[in-house]
């Protein structure tokens, strides 16, 4: 007959009904969570909008898979849109599913728990009070009326606000405290919906793209996958670029770059910026990730010298691969004949290029005197005593500027604001949710012939323990000995 019943109330429901209930569901709420969480890993595997290159190593070294292989994993992953798979239609739907089940949650039991919320305490039968869960009875010598007005003052120091109500031979005080509380969830509810919101419009009106900028270039564009060009609103300059290595070894330690921005030909900002420390103007944000040496880098770069004689005399020169130059105060003339972004000599002493990065920079300089040989070597950057030359002069390797780019970041995100606000809101909810609770204390002074006799009780959504040291703490301050039990 049950069955029945179950069944016509089934068939009454349309397709809304049925639809509603299916994102009522916390079982739906489960199932979406769980292909965001999957889908977002592969999304961290798989580099976003990055080389193809890269990914194929990465899918590779993973899975054992040659270059091949390898290659055609990541053309289905692409063409699935893993590669840039928080722009996809469907991590997308995922989003907008997610939120209508929240939604729908939400508003599937708000209304029960604002009822909830919205009631009032009112004054309970004695032997309703004698069965909470946290409860305790003393007796004391006096009248009751002498005694009401200590408990008032005691359950307000504990932030009750006492209501009395009497009733033959017995007065009632109770209280209760935190009755929105209950809400707590949905404000969490609330703060997701936000950061989806946040998340969104930062992918409809945001970009993740890089820069590869020369020393001494200027770019007003940065580029997305595929070589699509974002214009930054404004130009930026790399004025500098180094990088700083652990000693007697080849693992960078630290690379920097000094960035100037331009705005209608006017230098607006100037920040030198490191990993961790970017720079952030009109809402762009530029964070250090790469660096690595310019096609047509020993053409174009620029020899900076600082030469010495050894009377004190000391000059910077800014020169070019092939030119002249002469150790001040002196008739000894230097030629910059060669360069090597990372010089090493074999067993025998010859010099060999071990990198294409400017890992050890070197120089090579023939030094005449009035048209005669003298001497020539390699001056090293990273080695100073390789400037100082057979007859007392020096000639310091600052650097060779020009022939490096620097790799970076680029990142606009305006929605970043609403998903702050979110987290905000969410660390209320969270507060709200687990720290505090909905509580409520009943205290009923019976008259009797030898005094009277004082029965508590109290209830609480949550947090219960604390509540009951509460009430511990209430005839403790009375000052009188508790008898009953909990």
């Amino acid at each position: 007959m049950q069955e029945n019943v179950f069944m016509k109330e089934d068939k009454k429901k349309n397709i809304f009904d049925k639809i509603w209930d299916i994102f009522a569901s916390v079982r739906t709420a489960v199932v979406i969570f769980a292909l965001i969480s999957l889908t977002s890993i592969v999304g961290t595997i798989i580099e976003q909008q990055a080389d193809p290159e890269k990914n194929i190593k990465v899918l590779s070294k993973m899975f054992g898979l040659g270059h091949e292989a390898g290659h055609s994993v990541l053309g289905v992953l692409d063409t699935l849109g893993f590669t840039d798979m928080y722009h996809s239609w469907w991590f997308l739907a995922f989003l907008l599913l997610f939120a209508a089940n929240l939604i729908i949650c939400s508003l599937d039991r708000l209304p029960r728990v604002w009822k909830l919320a919205q009631e009032k305490i009112r004054p309970v039968p004695v032997d309703y009070i004698e069965k909470m869960s946290i409860k305790g009875s003393v007796t004391l010598k006096g009248k009751p009326a002498g005694t009401k007005e200590k408990i008032v003052s005691a359950m307000s120091s504990m932030g009750f606000k006492p209501t009395e109500s009497a009733e033959g031979q017995t007065v009632q005080l109770y209280a209760e405290h935190g009755n929105y509380t209950r809400l707590g969830v949905y404000i969490v509810h609330l703060s997701i919906l936000i950061i989806l919101a946040g998340a969104i419009f930062g992918i409809f009106f945001g970009y993740n793209a890089f820069l590869n900028l020369p020393e001494g270039e200027t770019s007003s564009v940065s580029y997305r996958d595929r070589g699509v060009q974002v214009p930054l609103g404004f130009d930026l300059r790399c004025d500098n670029f180094e990088v700083d290595y652990y000693p007697n070894t080849e693992m960078p330690k630290s690379y920097k770059s000094w960035l100037t921005v331009l705005k209608n030909g006017q230098e607006v900002m100037k920040k030198a910026i490191v990993v961790n420390d970017p720079l952030k103007f009109e809402g762009v944000t530029f964070y250090q990730s790469s660096f690595g040496m310019h096609p047509d880098g020993f053409a174009r770069g620029i020899v900076i010298l600082k030469a010495s004689s050894r009377d004190g005399k000391a000059e910077q020169l800014n020169l070019r691969v092939g030119d002249k130059f002469t150790i001040p105060g002196t008739a000894i003339e230097g030629r910059v004949r060669d360069f090597s972004p990372a010089l090493s000599f074999d067993a025998g002493g010859k010099a060999f290029t071990f990198a294409e990065q400017m890992v050890n920079p070197a120089i090579y300089v023939d030094f005449s005197d009035k048209g005669v040989q003298k001497y020539s070597g390699w001056l090293l950057k990273r080695f100073p005593n390789t400037w100082n030359l057979p007859d007392g002069n020096r000639v310091e390797f600052v650097d060779l500027w020009g022939v490096q780019y620097t790799g970076m970041q680029v990142r606009k995100d305006p929605g970043v604001g609403i998903v702050y606000l979110g987290c905000i809101i969410m660390a209320i909810g969270l507060y709200m949710t687990f720290f505090m609770s909905h509580r409520r204390i009943w205290v009923s002074l019976i008259e009797e012939k030898s005094g009277s006799r004082i029965i508590v009780g109290a209830s609480a959504n949550r947090n219960r323990t604390t509540l009951e040291r509460k009430v511990e703490k209430l005839l403790n301050m009375l000052g009188i000995e508790q008898k009953g039990g909990k």
